[in-house]
C-alpha cells in the first residue's frame, strides 16, 4: 500500500515557477514508478511526466517538455515536479500517482493516487 500527499500548488503569474511535491508513505517507495497527471475543468485527466523507480529515466508529455522536470528522492519518499515558464493552459489540478513496475502514460495503469493540488496560472 502506498499513500500519496501532494503539496506546492498555488496561484502564479504566467512565466512563473512552482515546485510540486508528493510525499509517499510505505517502505517500498523505491520500487514504484511515479507519475504526474493533471486535470483541467471539463477535460480528461492527462499525462504530464513520469519517472522510473530508480529515477534514472524520465518521460514527459510534449506540452511540458523543456519546461517541467520530474525528479525523486527515494531516501525521502518524495517525488517532485518543477514547473517553469508556466502558461495559463497549465492550470489544472495536479495529481501524483504510483505504480509497481515500469512507467506508463496511461492513468489507468496507476493504482495509487494522491488527492491533488490546484495550480492556477494567471495571464
Amino acid at each position: 500500500q502506498v499513500q500519496l500527499v501532494e503539496s506546492g500548488g498555488g496561484l502564479v503569474q504566467a512565466g512563473g515557477s512552482l515546485r510540486l511535491s508528493c510525499a509517499a508513505s510505505g517502505r517500498t517507495f523505491s520500487s514504484y514508478a511515479m507519475g504526474w497527471f493533471r486535470q483541467a475543468p471539463g477535460k480528461e485527466r492527462e499525462f504530464v511526466a513520469a519517472i522510473s523507480a530508480s529515477g534514472g529515466s524520465t518521460y514527459y508529455a510534449d506540452s511540458v517538455k523543456g519546461r517541467f522536470t520530474i525528479s525523486r528522492d527515494n531516501a525521502k519518499n518524495t517525488v517532485y515536479l518543477q514547473m517553469n515558464s508556466l502558461k495559463p493552459e497549465d492550470t489544472a489540478v495536479y495529481y501524483c500517482a504510483a505504480r509497481s513496475g515500469i512507467y506508463s502514460r496511461r492513468s489507468n495503469d496507476y493504482g495509487y493516487w494522491g488527492q491533488g493540488t490546484q495550480v492556477t496560472v494567471s495571464s
